[in-house]
C-alpha cells in the first residue's frame, strides 16, 4: 500500500460513524443534499468516470437490480468527479434510474470527506457507503483500483437494515 493510499484510507469514515453531508448536482444540474435523505437508506456509489469500462458495469448491475435496493427502502447516489453534462448523457445512454452526482467542484470534495478521492489521479476510487435512516454509516468498503465490487455484499449490508 503506498503512502497516499494508506493515508486516505486513514480518512475513510468510520461505521457507526455520522455520514458527512454535502450537497451536489445531480445530472441535470438539480441541488441533491445527503441530509435531506434522512428517514430513509442511502447507498452512496463513488466510481471513477462515466463511460468507463468497470464503472459502467457496476452501475448496470445497480440499475438491473434496482429492487434490491428500494426493498431495503435506499436510494441510491452514484459519485464522480465528472461534470454534469456528461453524467446527462451517461444516464441517458445507460438508462439509470436513480441520480448521478456530479463531485466535479469543487473538484472531489465529496469523495475527500468520504477518504475515497485520489489526488494523484484526479478522481474517485470505488467506494460504497451504506447509510441508515438515521445518517449513521452502516456499511463501507473501498476496492483497489481496477477491481470491481461485489454486487453480493450489497445484499448482505441491505438485509441488514431497519426496512422502517
Amino acid at each position: 500500500m503506498t503512502a497516499a493510499l494508506a493515508a486516505a484510507s486513514a480518512a475513510v469514515p468510520a461505521v457507526g460513524g455520522t455520514a458527512p453531508d454535502f450537497e451536489l448536482p445531480n445530472q441535470f444540474g438539480e441541488p441533491v443534499r445527503l441530509s435531506s435523505f434522512r428517514g430513509q437508506n442511502v447507498v452512496l456509489v463513488f466510481y471513477p468516470f462515466a463511460f468507463s469500462g468497470i464503472c459502467t458495469g457496476e452501475l448496470c448491475e445497480i440499475r438491473d437490480n434496482l429492487a434490491v435496493f428500494e426493498n431495503a427502502h435506499a436510494t441510491v447516489l452514484a459519485i464522480s468527479v465528472d461534470s454534469k453534462f456528461s453524467l446527462r448523457a451517461y444516464a441517458a445512454q445507460e438508462g439509470y434510474g436513480f441520480d448521478l452526482l456530479s463531485d466535479f467542484w469543487p473538484h472531489g470534495a465529496a469523495a475527500s470527506a468520504y477518504g475515497v478521492f485520489d489526488a494523484d489521479t484526479g478522481m474517485a476510487r470505488r467506494g460504497t457507503f451504506i447509510i441508515d435512516a438515521a445518517g449513521r454509516i452502516r456499511y463501507t468498503v473501498v476496492n483497489p483500483r481496477g477491481q470491481a465490487r461485489d454486487f453480493g455484499e450489497y445484499r448482505a449490508a441491505l438485509a441488514g437494515l431497519d426496512q422502517g
